[in-house]
């Protein structure tokens, strides 16, 4: 699986971040990558996923297996 070049994709921020800004998620698609960032430190760490694996993940977290 490759890399993501976080400077050849558009980044936008979740339908689920709030208006009032702090706790933003953005989202990245690219050919056969998802990749997910904190629009707080947009150059700084990010996760990157495969399409199956990233579906796998929202369905777990729609389920609430990650709840606190």
């Amino acid at each position: 699986m490759s890399t993501l070049d976080p400077s050849s994709v558009s980044w936008r921020k979740s339908t689920k971040s709030g208006s009032e800004g702090g706790t933003c998620v953005e989202v990245a698609t690219a050919e056969s990558l998802i990749a997910l960032r904190d629009s707080k430190d947009p150059e700084g760490p990010r996760l990157e996923f495969g399409r199956r694996a990233f579906g796998v993940l929202v369905s777990e977290i729609r389920a609430g297996h990650y709840d606190r």
